[in-house]
This record gives structure tokens, C-alpha cells and sequence, in this order.
């Protein structure tokens, strides 16, 4: 590369600030975007410009550097920037900048040493678009960190019951639209790399047009995901992410701030599951009150007595009696109705008014474990 003079550099060096000025001032003229800054940022992309035209007479009077130091052009601006300056922005800026410089060349050095200086010019610039592309990158995964731990963060407190508004400003901070329809999916974390299953699981969410926030807590995977309507829909979306092990999804709640409602019965549920290994995956937390009922959760305990047993009884004692008989004589119609003292088709009826007022048909040997599990809480609560 053909090296310019000595005399071209100090008259260059002398030209810095007249150069900065007219690029400045182009700027201004060709720029909207610029001249809508406020005046402090302005300032900052003038920095920017003289350090980047002062860096480059600097290289030019080297002439045993074989590659600009460019990267340090931005050193000068403070990282805030990058999020009001975008990088096409800062493309058109440096390019602006370049313009200013090569057309001022023949104004500023001898004849002799136009080429060199604008072959000089040329190569600097490239250095520099990188330097650009390496501050935003930079700047893109330092985001992309604090983003990861202020989900992780919100996550924790739906977890612990601890959201409130703040957390809802946090979460829309992060794209968080949803106003209604909040659930909580809980699994086994998968192997691999964190960063990339969250990834994943936000983009499945997206197809749904959900919204998702996600956690790896150790072993185990938290998704809040917002805008469901169908929680057994929203789980399948998101299942194929998860580690093998069940996978629980909690109720569907109002809004982010009551979240902690299904978390809280999505975690109970998710220690319970083991006890039934036949578990649909992903399975409700309701479909497992009475593993988490057994397993001491108090909350499951009330909602099976709530829910199943003290509906049945305010029907009627006929049909908490029927329940009973029919599970003890091993789900047979006719035994029940020798028990009762009834026609087998008055059993029938009965177990089809159980099924209307408890949601749980007995026939089925899941719903009629349920039930069980029900009455014999119910029973310890009337006595107790």
C-alpha cells in the first residue's frame, strides 16, 4: 500500500477539528434521525466522529502499523448508545464521516499524495464498519445476559408468591403482553444448553401466540406462560422442550400477578407425580389431587373436599351412600343395589347424578380413585 507523506499527516492532524465540524454538519443536514437527538447524544456521536478521524491520522503516521486500530473509535461514547443509536444508524454516521473525509482530501494534502490518503481512507473504513458490527454484537449479548437473569428473576418471584407490580413492569419490559389466561408449566430440565431450550420454548410459544417466561432452576424447568385458554393445549406446545419426567401444567389464572397460584399447584403436583407413572405428559395438576393430597399438600386436600365431597353430600345422602357402596363392592351395579336394598336401575341413576355433581364418572377407575380419595377426606373432616 502506497504510504502518504509526513507533510500529508500534519496537515491531516491539523484538519481534525475543521473535519469533524463539516461531518458533523452533514449530519445534521442529511440525517433525520440525527437531528431528532437529544443535544447530549448528538454530542456523543460527535465524539465519535472525531475520534474516529483523529484515530485515523494517527495510523496514517505510522506507517509500520499494518493494521488500523480502529476499535477504540467508540471508546469514547458510553455504552448507553448502542440502545439509542441503532447500527444502521451508525453505518450511515461512519459513512457520512468517510465522505466528508475523502472529499476534503484534495483541500487538505499536496496532489501527490491524494491516492494514498484515499486508498488509506478506504481500508480504514472497512476496519472501522467492523469495529461498529463488534460494539452492537458485544452489546446485543450483554443484553441478552441481564434479559436472562431479569426473567430468571420474575420466574422466582411467581414462584415464591412474591410478584407484584413491579414485576409486571419487569415482564413487559421483556415482551410480556398477556392480560389474561396465565398458567404455570413445570418439567424436568433437558441436558444441553439453557440458553438455547428457552430459545426454543419462546418460539413454540410465539406459534400460539403466547407468551412465555422461563427459568432453569437445577433440575427443573419453569415456564409462565400467558394468553392460554386451553392449559392442556398450552402444554403440549411446550412438552417437547422439557427433560424426560412428567410434566405438570398448574391452573389457568387471571392474570401474572395471581400466577403464584398455579405455580404453587404445579410445584405440589410435579413432587407428587411419581406416584402415578401412567400420568398423561403433560398431566394437570387436578388430575393429581390425590397423589397430592396423600402427599400432605393441603391445598389439594380442600379443593378434593370442596370440589367432590361436600357437593355429593349437600345432594343428598343417597347418593354420598351409592358412591360409597358402589366402590366398595368393587364397581358392580347389582352388588351396590343389593346393598342399598335399590334395583340396579336406580344404582344407574345415581351414579349418573354423581357424575353430574362431582365431574367424576365411576366407572372409570382413575375418576373412581378420586372419589375415594374425596370421601375419605370429606369423612375425616365432618369427624374431625
Amino acid at each position: 500500500m502506497a504510504r502518504a507523506s509526513a507533510a500529508a499527516t500534519r496537515a491531516l492532524q491539523d484538519a481534525v477539528g475543521s473535519l469533524t465540524q463539516a461531518a458533523i454538519a452533514r449530519m445534521t443536514d442529511e440525517l433525520p434521525w440525527f437531528r431528532a437527538l437529544p443535544a447530549q447524544e448528538r454530542s456523543w456521536i460527535g465524539m465519535i466522529a472525531g475520534a474516529g478521524i483523529s484515530s485515523f491520522v494517527t495510523w496514517l503516521a505510522e506507517p509500520e502499523s499494518e493494521s488500523p486500530a480502529a476499535t477504540n473509535v467508540f471508546a469514547t461514547a458510553p455504552r448507553e448508545l448502542t440502545g439509542r443509536v441503532t447500527l444502521q444508524q451508525t453505518v450511515e454516521m461512519v459513512r457520512t464521516t468517510i465522505d466528508v473525509v475523502e472529499s476534503k482530501v484534495e483541500e487538505i494534502v499536496t496532489p501527490a499524495d491524494v491516492p494514498a490518503v484515499r486508498e488509506s481512507v478506504m481500508r480504514y473504513s472497512r476496519e472501522v464498519a467492523f469495529a461498529a458490527a463488534d460494539v452492537y454484537a458485544r452489546a446485543a449479548e450483554q443484553r441478552g445476559a441481564w434479559d436472562a437473569r431479569l426473567e430468571a428473576l420474575i420466574v422466582d418471584s411467581v414462584l415464591r408468591g412474591e410478584a407484584d407490580e413491579a414485576v409486571r413492569s419487569r415482564a413487559t419490559a421483556l415482551g410480556w403482553e398477556s392480560t389474561s389466561g396465565v398458567c404455570v408449566v413445570l418439567g424436568h430440565a433437558p441436558d444441553g444448553n439453557s440458553a438455547t431450550v428457552v430459545d426454543a420454548i419462546k418460539h413454540s410459544a410465539r406459534i400460539d401466540r403466547l407468551d412465555a417466561l422461563c427459568s432453569v432452576q437445577g433440575d427443573r424447568l419453569v415456564v409462565v406462560l400467558g394468553g392460554v385458554d386451553d392449559p392442556d393445549k398450552a402444554g403440549r406446545r411446550v412438552a417437547d422442550h422439557f427433560g424426560l419426567g412428567p410434566i405438570v401444567t398448574g391452573p389457568v389464572v387471571n392474570d401474572l400477578l395471581a400466577a403464584n397460584v398455579s405455580a404453587r399447584a404445579a410445584v405440589a403436583a410435579w413432587r407428587a407425580a411419581d406416584a402415578w407413572p401412567e400420568a398423561p405428559r403433560p398431566v394437570s395438576s387436578d388430575d393429581l389431587l390425590p397423589e397430592r393430597a396423600l402427599a400432605g399438600d393441603g391445598h389439594a386436600r380442600r379443593q378434593l373436599v370442596t370440589d367432590v365431597f361436600e357437593p355429593l353430600a349437600a345432594a343428598g345422602a343417597a347418593l354420598l351412600d351409592t358412591a360409597a357402596a358402589y366402590l366398595d363392592n368393587s364397581g358392580s351395579v347389582e352388588a351396590t343395589g343389593r346393598a342399598l336394598f335399590v334395583h340396579p336401575n336406580t344404582v344407574r341413576y345415581r351414579l349418573r347424578r354423581i357424575a353430574e355433581v362431582t365431574g367424576l364418572t365411576l366407572a372409570d377407575a382413575r375418576q373412581a380413585y378420586t372419589l375415594r380419595i374425596a370421601l375419605t377426606l370429606g369423612r375425616l373432616r365432618s369427624h374431625g
